[in-house]
C-alpha cells in the first residue's frame, strides 16, 4: 500500500516521518509513504492515473482547494471550508477530509487555551478557514481576520457566518491586535509584514508554521515576552487523524511523537 504528502514545496515536510513511524508501530510493513512535489493544477491528473495500491494523501499548500474540487466525495467539513488536507481512497473514489481543524484545536488546548473569547486570524487561506472552525469550537465570541487585501477574506468570513461567530475584517497594516489570542497562517516569506504590528507580552500566538523554526514572527513575539506556540503540534495531531483515516487503525501516538521529536532534534 502507498501514501504520500502532496504540495509545493514539500521537501521540508515532516509528514513522512510521522506516517512511516505509524506504519512501523502498527506492523504495516507493506505500506510506504513518500513526498510528491506537485502543484494544484497537477492534482486531478495525478489522481486519475493512480493504481489501487494508493490509499491516501496528506495535502498541503497549494493543493488544498484543488483537493476538494478533484475529490469524488467531499465530507461536510472540507465542503464548508472548500479546503481539504486529506484524500482517502474508498470504493466510490477519493474522499476529501480535513484534519487541520483537529490539529489547530489540539495545539491551542495543549497551550492552555480552552476557552476563546476574542481572537485574530492573520491570513485568509485554507488553514485560516480551518482555524476559524477550531476557534468556534472553543467558544470564540468574535474573530478579527487581518489580511493585506480584505477581499481575500471572503471564504473565512463565509465560514464564520455559517458558524454564527461575529467577524471583523481589517487590513493587516491597520490591525491593533486587541485580542489576547492570535493565530498566524501567513507563509514565512510574508512574515516581515507582521513584525511591526503591536505585539505585546499578553499575546498568545499560534504560528502554524514549523519549518524553519523559529520563524521571524515567533522570534518577534518571544522578544516582547509573548507566548509562542509552534506548528509542530498542529502537524502532529492532524497527522494522527490522517493515519486512522488511511489505515483504519488507531494511531500509535507515542511512537509518532518519539519519531517527530527525534527528527526535530536532528535538524
Amino acid at each position: 500500500m502507498r501514501a504520500a504528502v502532496l504540495g509545493r514545496p514539500v521537501a521540508h515536510s515532516l509528514s513522512p516521518v510521522l506516517h512511516r513511524a505509524a506504519y512501523a508501530a502498527l506492523g504495516l510493513g507493506d505500506w510506504t509513504y513518500d513526498a510528491l512535489d506537485i502543484g494544484a493544477a497537477d492534482l486531478p491528473v495525478l489522481l486519475a492515473g493512480l493504481g489501487d495500491e494508493w490509499r491516501g494523501f496528506s495535502v498541503t499548500m497549494p493543493c488544498k482547494q484543488a483537493a476538494v474540487d478533484a475529490a469524488d466525495l467531499v465530507e461536510p467539513l472540507p465542503r464548508l471550508l472548500h479546503a481539504a488536507n486529506t484524500l482517502v481512497r474508498t470504493e466510490a473514489g477519493w474522499r476529501a477530509e480535513n484534519t487541520d481543524v483537529t490539529g489547530v484545536g489540539m495545539a491551542l488546548q495543549l497551550a492552555g487555551v480552552s476557552d476563546v473569547g476574542t481572537a485574530v486570524i492573520l491570513g485568509a487561506g485554507g488553514t485560516a478557514a480551518a482555524t476559524a472552525v477550531a476557534l468556534s469550537s472553543l467558544g470564540a465570541e468574535h474573530v478579527e481576520i487581518a489580511v493585506r487585501e480584505p477581499a481575500r477574506a471572503a471564504d473565512v468570513v463565509r465560514v464564520l457566518d455559517v458558524l454564527e461567530v461575529p467577524t471583523t475584517v481589517t487590513r493587516l497594516s491597520g490591525t491593533t491586535l486587541d485580542a489576547p489570542l492570535v493565530v498566524s497562517t501567513v507563509p514565512v516569506g510574508a512574515q516581515p509584514d507582521l513584525l511591526d504590528l503591536p505585539w505585546r507580552a499578553g499575546h498568545t500566538v499560534l504560528d502554524v508554521l514549523y519549518a524553519p523554526w523559529p520563524t521571524p514572527l515567533a522570534q518577534r513575539v518571544g522578544d516582547v515576552g509573548g507566548t509562542v506556540v509552534g506548528g509542530l503540534d498542529v502537524l502532529f495531531w492532524q497527522a494522527t487523524v490522517q493515519v486512522e483515516l488511511m489505515t483504519g487503525r488507531p494511531a500509535p501516538i507515542e511512537a509518532m511523537r518519539r519519531a517527530l521529536d527525534a527528527a526535530v532534534g536532528a535538524r
